[in-house]
């Protein structure tokens, strides 16, 4: 190829091609003059990729196809369309098997831009044939273009909404767990606050209750005291328990609608 252009040197083509076709492939196009065409295209481009691989397809005036992917004859833009195919037909297999939404968020990234190229090379293909009505095998190079691109289309809506359906199903799944634990803490406070008072009761009682009662000025007989700290023990429980029941209660309550 010249230094110039993409356009194979030993092609003789119109001059407007070569001027109007520098080193870079630039968006999928075409080119008429002098009874001849030149089709501009885009190979399947890959999921990162930041520059489009570029294919030519010229066909002269006595209507021979050529390729700048050293093919010659009609096949060479079947071929083309059938690199187009084999992509999506991968990726269509890949969507069958996914199950999470980062396999299907890898299936987009290759599928996005496959997608738009179907739809710029059919436009230039539909093109072609207003350009060139008498060439009957473009028709069938549009119409499969077509179909191409549909099928792109088609499985690009999927695997979107298979991916939105996931992420939806994360979201309620992490909701759920979400309620679980709350309500898990809420139980535990309940617990905590019935068991608080017994647990406060009982460190209570671990120390010597006749010296309590002494403190607080209150002596019994050591028979006396015998009975009373039982009864006391008893009524302190009670207390307990209803201090905890009213404060289970004080938890549990609704807030009030304002």
């Amino acid at each position: 190829m010249s230094e110039q252009t993409l356009i194979p040197n030993d092609w003789d083509v119109p001059a407007s091609f070569r001027q109007r076709l520098g080193t870079e492939i630039g968006r999928q196009r075409l080119m008429v003059a002098d009874e001849q065409l030149l089709l501009v295209l885009h190979a399947p481009p890959e999921a990162n990729d930041k520059t489009r691989k570029g294919r030519l397809f010229w066909r002269d005036v006595l209507g021979e196809w050529s390729s700048s992917e050293s093919s010659e004859g009609i096949q060479t833009i079947q071929l083309h369309l059938e690199s187009f195919e084999a992509v999506i037909d991968e990726l269509d297999q890949l969507e069958d098997t996914a199950t999470t939404a980062d396999r299907y968020f890898q299936i987009l990234e290759r599928l996005m831009p496959l997608e738009r190229s179907t739809i710029h090379l059919y436009e230039v293909l539909q093109e072609a044939r207003k350009e060139c009505p008498e060439c009957r095998e473009i028709i069938d190079f549009r119409d499969r273009a077509y179909v191409i691109k549909r099928t792109a289309e088609l499985l690009l809506t999927a695997t979107r909404d298979w991916m939105k359906l996931i992420v939806v199903r994360r979201s309620e799944e992490h909701a759920k767990a979400s309620h679980k634990m709350t309500v898990a803490a809420h139980r535990l406070n309940i617990l905590a606050a019935f068991f608080f008072p017994i647990i406060t009761v009982t460190a209570i009682l671990g120390l010597d209750m006749p010296r309590v009662l002494q403190i607080f000025g209150i002596q019994f007989a050591p028979d006396t005291t015998a009975k009373v700290v039982p009864f006391m023990f008893i009524v302190l429980v009670l207390c307990c328990m209803g201090i905890g029941w009213q404060l289970m209660r004080i938890i549990n309550r609704s807030p009030r609608k304002r």
